[in-house]
């Protein structure tokens, strides 16, 4: 389905919860798609590239993915959050989005021989330079994108997605096979870049228009640079981590450490992405009913804990086992760290939805100060763990983690009907019955004690399986299953904002 240009003419569809379970299920499909391809990605990589190819792009990665995250300027949330968007709205945002994506790429481009100065290989010049390129390949569909996402387009967004994702694997494999080492990464993620670009301008293909001056545009850049600015803070705290084992522990270690981060974070995403770009949209509709929003907030929470617990969970006991199999003997000095960070899934992952609640309430500035409070916490949390090498670095953020949840949901609750005990409420099921699921899992391979694919295999069915089963006797849960159930069968009303 396609987007037209009656998008403007209507209100959001009303049938919100039941394309939000619709479009749910459509992005968990796509997820699962996305994992396998790219963890079929990162096997492959894994045995081709070496430990110090890949570091040397987590070292560009930083510079890269710090300017990726302001290609948008906030502008997106800005357009599905708003409650009324008009179309004259949106062509000036895309404007000024496109201005800002190039500004940025120019600006990655000056820094290149920076970069390489500062972590004293000359290599990085011409890396850096390269990805700057995706920054604007990528940044010029923003507002379609958008679009997509406010009017629930699930199906097209998935589609964009496992196409250039399939676009990243085609290209980097075959260039790592050809000997290009870290070039086959460049390569990937420029193809990924203009592929997602041009899939999503052919599901909305609405031409933008030249800008106007326009009543709104004003409170929308407003929000958006306040969001920026949290990402801004947010993007410096995350990565500060591989700057530093970058740029005082080397290639080697920080190879070693992005792909243990990265095996971790992504079951991780695969859960939390969907649920979030799900929940965005369908709470920004509700955001003036507060006993409503709390409602579906502890679903959101109750669901994301639900999905992402056990899978933490399993990475903690089968850490050896996973980095094994998925990304060989090469890797080993990874497991130690890929254990420990598995820790932070616990509770990261449901707590990070505090944040939505910030922005559908319009309060994107105080998620910016409390991520600038963050910052001075994670960051001396990782230079500390430094000297204690990578696995020091990974159980620094850990704790940091875990000591700031508390005050960022009551600071993000406040003014809201929603309290922190809500949050625990819906969370500590699954936390309880994920840790006895996983003292099964641990006592079952030490009576085994073999390194068998398939007796690991079965313990790790038999472990999802024991949770599921545990998880389905508390009354929450299930009340939660029917309402999804109910919302699936319910047929939606016609849409007119969609076209063939």
């Amino acid at each position: 389905m396609r987007l037209t240009e009656s998008v403007f003419e209507t209100s959001r569809p009303s049938d919100l919860a039941q394309k939000a379970v619709r479009g749910g299920a459509v992005t968990f499909v796509v997820q699962g798609g996305k994992f396998v391809l790219q963890t079929g990605t990162t096997i492959v990589l894994a045995r081709i590239i070496s430990p110090s190819d890949f570091g040397l792009i987590g070292m560009v990665a930083v510079v890269v993915g710090f300017a990726q995250t302001f290609k948008d300027a906030g502008l997106s949330n800005a357009t599905i959050q708003r409650a009324v968007v008009s179309r004259d709205q949106v062509d000036t945002l895309f404007w000024f989005n496109v201005l800002f994506s190039m500004a940025l790429a120019v600006a990655v481009m000056l820094s290149a021989p920076l970069v390489a100065d500062f972590y004293g290989r000359p290599e990085l010049t011409g890396i850096t330079v390269a990805l700057s390129l995706s920054i604007l390949a990528s940044g010029i569909s923003v507002q379609h994108d958008a679009l997509l996402r406010r009017y629930m387009q699930f199906t097209s967004i998935g589609i964009t997605q496992i196409l250039s994702q399939t676009a990243y694997l085609a290209v980097a494999v075959c260039m790592a096979l050809l000997g290009y080492g870290y070039w086959a990464i460049v390569g990937g993620t420029l193809a990924a870049a203009v592929a997602g670009s041009a899939l999503t301008f052919y599901y909305c293909p609405i031409p933008p228009r030249r800008p106007r001056r326009v009543s709104g545009v004003v409170e929308m850049l407003k929000f958006g640079g306040q969001l920026s600015s949290f990402e801004f803070v947010n993007y410096f705290t995350r990565n500060m981590d591989n700057v530093l084992v970058g740029r005082f522990l080397g290639a080697d270690a920080l190879g070693l450490y992005s792909r243990a981060y990265q095996l971790f974070l992504l079951p991780i995403t695969q859960i939390r992405t969907p649920i979030l770009q799900v929940a965005m949209p369908l709470l920004s509709s509700m955001a003036d009913q507060r006993e409503r929003l709390r409602r579906n907030y502890i679903d959101v929470v109750s669901l994301t804990a639900l999905l992402t617990v056990p899978i933490a969970l399993y990475c903690f006991v089968e850490a050896d086992f996973l980095v094994r199999v998925l990304l060989g003997p090469t890797w080993l000095g990874s497991v130690a760290t890929f254990r420990i960070l598995s820790l932070v899934g616990l509770i990261q992952p449901s707590a990070s939805t505090v944040g939505i609640v910030m922005q559908v309430c319009g309060r994107a500035d105080r998620q910016f100060k409390f991520g600038l409070v963050t910052a001075v916490f994670v960051v001396a949390a990782f230079s500390v763990g430094l000297r204690f090498g990578i696995e020091g670095v990974a159980t620094g953020y850990v704790i940091a983690s875990y000591v700031l949840t508390i005050p960022m949901l009551e600071y993000g609750f406040r003014d809201t009907a929603i309290r922190v005990r809500d949050y625990f409420t819906a969370v500590l099921p699954s936390l309880g019955f994920g840790v006895l699921s996983g003292l099964g899992l641990f006592t079952a391979l030490h009576v085994l004690a073999s390194q068998a694919l398939w007796l690991h295999a079965s313990a790790g069915l038999g472990f999802f399986a024991l949770y599921g089963f545990l998880a389905l006797q508390v009354s929450s849960i299930r009340a939660l299953a029917a309402r999804m159930l109910r919302s699936w069968r319910t047929d939606p009303e016609p849409q007119s904002n969609v076209a063939d």
